[in-house]
């Protein structure tokens, strides 16, 4: 697998990239490329190196200094051409054409800029790779409005445009279920090691310390999609069109994706947990 992730815009990035590392024996990670964000302080390329540094910041304090980490796109997809293919677009195009029979699965849990930058240069890879993208919301919700989605528009309606075996892992009505408490991160990750500490104190720094406040770790949902089968469910559907006001056009004579409709809280935080003790017991 590929991770393609924003990891500086929240907290959920950071305890995807941990999962996704300390589960090496249910998926090889072979790679990291930083995505694009924007918000009122950052411009796209801005986020994007914010976030390739935030990756080295989780890869150090994981003592796994060895996975590429590769800077992606420093703008939006506008009218679908890409003059200058980025170091993570160029790495996926290599990595899809030389895998063999496997296919590469791409995890991107942010903007999907650089995957869809890569589907374009390269139309070839779309029998190569696998498409796991957190973004936008089921498609049965009254609005597809989301952060990752409508960041880079272009880019989301290449996903569901082109072909590319993709599993779609909506926000709410999906990820929504990923919930968790300051008690809890308290209690299972503060103790676990450098990893543990890192994590807590985004968690405590982004989330407001009062009752009946939780914590959505969206992120999670997309690795484990890939890490454990049972530990999500999904259906085929005809790949929505993605409307211009934001909403899902539904055409039964569109080519197949697969959708995830529930996502299975405890045993992905569990395992989550208990991956994070053993790694703090080997002393980091």
């Amino acid at each position: 697998m590929v991770l393609d992730t924003d990891a500086y815009n929240e907290i959920d990035d950071q305890f995807a990239i941990v999962h996704a590392v300390l589960s090496a024996d249910r998926a090889r990670l072979e790679a990291i490329n930083a995505a694009p964000f924007r918000n009122p302080q950052t411009a796209p390329g801005d986020g994007m190196r914010q976030s390739y540094e935030e990756i080295h910041r989780v890869l150090d304090v994981l003592g796994h200094t060895g996975t590429p980490v590769l800077e992606g796109a420093t703008d939006w997809l506008t009218d679908g051409t890409v003059d200058a293919p980025s170091p993570a677009t160029r790495d996926l195009i290599e990595r899809a054409r030389s895998g063999g029979d496997e296919p590469l699965y791409i995890v991107t849990i942010g903007a999907p800029t650089n995957v869809s930058a890569a589907l374009l240069v390269a139309p070839d890879i779309v029998e190569r790779v696998v498409v796991v993208w957190l973004g936008g919301n089921s498609f049965s919700w009254p609005t597809a409005r989301e952060f990752n989605l409508e960041q880079d528009l272009r880019a989301s309606r290449v996903l569901f445009d082109s072909g590319v075996a993709l599993v779609h892992v909506p926000c709410f009505n999906g990820a929504d279920h990923l919930s968790t408490t300051r008690a809890e991160i308290e209690q299972y990750v503060r103790p676990a090691g450098k990893a543990g500490q890192f994590l807590a104190e985004r968690y405590a720094g982004h989330v407001e310390d009062r009752p009946g406040v939780s914590k959505v770790i969206w992120d999670l949902a997309a690795t484990a999609w890939l890490l454990e089968p049972s530990w999500t469910t999904s259906v085929l559907t005809p790949s929505p069109v993605l409307t211009d006001q934001l909403t899902w056009s539904r055409d039964a004579g569109r080519h197949l994706v697969s959708e995830v409709t529930y996502v299975k809280r405890d045993p992905i935080f569990s395992d989550l947990f208990r991956r994070l003790e053993e790694h703090a017991a080997g002393g980091l």
